[in-house]
C-alpha cells in the first residue's frame, strides 16, 4: 500500500503570545485541510505530536483535546519523542495506512514554549536528557557545545565553519515568510553575538518557539500528492556519556541506512534535504551521517554554498530548525511540509530546481532517536 501527502499548513513560527495551544492546533488542521481540499469528517485517525504541554500548561491528553475542538469522536494518538515527536507522529501515520488499516491520517505537530521564562524552558528541555545529565547543571546547548568541541579537536575546524551554517540558513529564512527569523546575517554580526556554551554562539543556537504544522496522508492518490517512499525510526543511548563516538549519531545512519533500502533509491537521486540542526554543528553532523560527506567534512556543504537552495545539494531550505524556528513537535512534521512544497515547486523564492526527491532528518535529545523520512514525486 502505498502512502501520499496530499496537502498541509505551517503556521508562522515564533513568539506568538496572542496565540494558545488551542489556536495553533485549530489553524493548521484547518488550512491543511482546504489545502488538501478534504473534509474533516472523512479522517480516520490523528496522530498529534508534542513534548511539553503538560509541563507548560498541565495539559496532559491533548488526543481529547483535539476531540473537542473539531467535535470528532475518531482515534486521535498523542506521540512524544523529544524533538523528534513530530516525525515519530508522521512514522505512525505512515506506518497504519501502510497496513492497511485506515486510508486518511491527520498528523498534527504543535508546541507553545513562549509563555513561561526560557529558564523553565530549559529545565523541561532537558527532561529529553539523562537523569546524570540533569544532575550535572548541564544544558542542550551545553552538550552540543561538548560535541562541537571533540569535533573542532577531531577534524580542525573551527566556528568560522559553523558561521557558514548559520548564514546559510537565515539566508534560506529570509526567503520563507513563516520563519521566526525572516532576515539574513553577516560574518560580522555571527562574530559579535554572545556565547550561549563556547564555542556556541547566539546564532548557533536554534530559538525557543511557537508554532503548529499539520499534514494530511492518505493511500489514495490525487493530483499534487508527492508519495512518502521510506519513514524509518532508529533510537541510541539517552546519555551521550554512554556513545561510542559523540561526533556522529548511530540512530541517525541506522535510520538513514534502513530508509534508503525501503525507499529503493540511493543518495544520488536526493534533491534536496532538510536536517536537524538544532545547533549548527548538528547540521553538519547530520550530513556526514545520512552518507552525504565523509567524517569531517560536513562543513563544506555550506562553505562551498552546495547547501543553498540554487546549489548542488540544499539543506534546509525553509532556514532550519535555527532559522525557522524550532517549536518542539511541530519541527519534524513542517520539514515534511516543506519537501512535499519544493517537490510541488511552490515554494516561491527559496525553491529548488526540478525537486523530486528529498529527505528529512529529525532527532530527539542528542541523537537518543532519529527519524528518516523520504518523499518522491
Amino acid at each position: 500500500m502505498k502512502v501520499y501527502i496530499k496537502g498541509g499548513y505551517q503556521t508562522k513560527f515564533g513568539e506568538l503570545w496572542d496565540k494558545s495551544l488551542e489556536d495553533l492546533i485549530f489553524e493548521s488542521v484547518k488550512f491543511a485541510l482546504k489545502d488538501a481540499n478534504f473534509d474533516i469528517k472523512n479522517v480516520e485517525v490523528i496522530y498529534i505530536g508534542n513534548m511539553l504541554a503538560s509541563q507548560i500548561y498541565n495539559q496532559n491528553h491533548l488526543n481529547s483535546l483535539v476531540s473537542e475542538i473539531f467535535n470528532i469522536n475518531i482515534p486521535i494518538i498523542r506521540v512524544e519523542s523529544a524533538c523528534a515527536s513530530g516525525s515519530v507522529a508522521v512514522n505512525q501515520a505512515y506506518t497504519v495506512l501502510k497496513s492497511n488499516l485506515y486510508k486518511n491520517a491527520l498528523v498534527i505537530g504543535v508546541e507553545k514554549m513562549t509563555d513561561i521564562p526560557s529558564k523553565k524552558i530549559s529545565k523541561f528541555l532537558m527532561s529529553a536528557a539523562s537523569s546524570s545529565e540533569r544532575l550535572s547543571g548541564i544544558t542542550f546547548a551545553g552538550l552540543y557545545a561538548l560535541i562541537a568541541s571533540k569535533y573542532f579537536s577531531d577534524y580542525k575546524i573551527t566556528s568560522r565553519q559553523l558561521a557558514d551554517v548559520s548564514i546559510k540558513n537565515h539566508f534560506h529564512a529570509s526567503l520563507n515568510e513563516k520563519s521566526q527569523f525572516p532576515f539574513k546575517i553577516t560574518l560580522d554580526k555571527y562574530n559579535n553575538s554572545p556565547i550561549i556554551a563556547s564555542p556556541l554562539n547566539l546564532f548557533d543556537c536554534s530559538p525557543i518557539s511557537d508554532g503548529a504544522c499539520t499534514i494530511l496522508l492518505s493511500s489514495e492518490k490525487q493530483k499534487n500528492s508527492v508519495e512518502i517512499v521510506a519513514s524509518k525510526v532508529a533510537t541510541d543511548s539517552i546519555s551521550l556519556d554512554k556513545r561510542e563516538n559523540i561526533c556522529e549519531f548511530k540512530s541517525t545512519k541506522i535510520a538513514a541506512l534502513n530508509s534508503f533500502k525501503e525507499a529503493g533509491i540511493e543518495r544520488k537521486d536526493v534533491d534536496l534535504l532538510e536536517v536537524h540542526d538544532c545547533f549548527t554543528i548538528a547540521e553538519i553532523i547530520a550530513l556526514e551521517d545520512l552518507g552525504f560527506y565523509k567524517k569531517g567534512e560536513g562543513y563544506r556543504s555550506s562553505k562551498e554554498k552546495d547547501s543553498y537552495y540554487y546549489g548542488k545539494l540544499p539543506v534546509n531550505t525553509s532556514g532550519g530548525l535555527k532559522a525557522c524556528g524550532h517549536p518542539i513537535a511541530a519541527t519534524g512534521v513542517k520539514q515534511v511540509l516543506e519537501l512535499f512544497n519544493q517537490i510541488n515547486g511552490r515554494s516561491g523564492k527559496r525553491q529548488v530546481k526540478n525537486a523530486k526527491v528529498g529527505l528529512a532528518q529529525n532527532i530527539g535529545g542528542t541523537g537518543g532517536t532519529a527519524v528518516v523520512n523520504i518523499l518522491k514525486k
